[in-house]
């Protein structure tokens, strides 16, 4: 791998992950395309921590707000009713509970689904299912509720719409957002909830990496110290940026657009698979 490749994995990785439009459909459509090998495990674990970093950066003080919730939590028994009561802590707890279902799938099935499932041709029809899935969302929106209403069903039901887009080219911020909308959130509040739920699911499977990495005792080649620093910073920046952008068009103009854009590629993408 050279650096160019690396550059643009970590772009493409970055900009696909937080967008609605599936970064693992894109990482196994492109690649393909291009005529390229699959990259190795220790680029996928770096570029998925520059995913983390960018997600960390944007969302920062919530999670600080979030976590000094559940430290006070933790440490306060004098007024147990009013800890409950706290909204931020009552988001971490919805949090959690939207988690478990991808954590669940991913620790499970994640290497059959990938076997399985990471070809062109599914990918090309999970496009197009991502395409129905954001039409859907616009169409069938209940409501304008806040996050800090958020129950524990909704969060759930969010969370099983995070873990099915386990699938290659299923987007995850595409179904979660959707879901939201459809659970009755207003559009900023399903996309802050999509994107604060991806965090423990990118850590989760950044370290699920690393100790498959550790299994497998691949040292790093020599040279190869560049590539994965410019896949890595690649991945951060442009996952940031798409990030701040995502966050202001769901506000403005909503999720049309990249329900076109999915429809696109997967109906190109899937003549490419049947013809080729």
């Amino acid at each position: 791998m050279d650096l160019l490749e690396a550059l643009f994995l970590g772009v493409l990785q970055g900009a696909t992950e937080f967008l609605p439009i599936s970064s693992s459909g894109h990482l196994v459509l492109v690649p393909n395309w291009l005529g390229w090998a699959a990259p190795p495990l220790l680029f996928d674990v770096v570029v998925h921590l520059g995913t983390l970093v960018a997600v960390l950066a944007y969302f920062w003080r919530d999670w600080l707000t979030l976590l000094r919730a559940g430290w006070t939590a933790l440490h306060t028994h004098s007024n147990q009713d009013a800890v409950n009561q706290d909204p931020q802590f009552h988001l971490l707890l919805m949090l959690g509970i939207g988690t478990i279902p991808a954590a669940v799938v991913g620790a499970v099935f994640n290497i059959f689904l990938v076997e399985v499932f990471a070809t062109p041709l599914v990918a090309s029809v999970a496009l197009l299912m991502t395409a129905c899935v954001l039409v859907l969302g616009e169409r069938m929106r209940t409501g304008g509720q806040a996050l800090t209403g958020i129950t524990a069903r909704q969060a759930l039901l969010i969370g099983v719409a995070q873990a099915v887009a386990i699938i290659p080219g299923l987007s995850r911020s595409g179904s979660t957002i959707s879901a939201g909308m459809w659970q009755g959130l207003a559009r900023p509040d399903a996309a802050r909830f999509s994107f604060l739920l991806s965090t423990p699911i990118i850590l989760l499977a950044g370290g699920g990496q690393v100790l498959e990495l550790l299994v497998t005792d691949r040292s790093v080649e020599s040279g190869m110290l560049m590539v994965l620093l410019v896949g890595c910073v690649s991945a951060a920046v442009v996952g940031y940026l798409a990030i701040w952008l995502l966050m202001r068009l769901v506000q403005q103009i909503g999720l049309y657009g990249f329900a076109v854009y999915c429809a696109t590629i997967g109906t190109l993408s899937l003549l490419v698979a049947l013809f080729s």
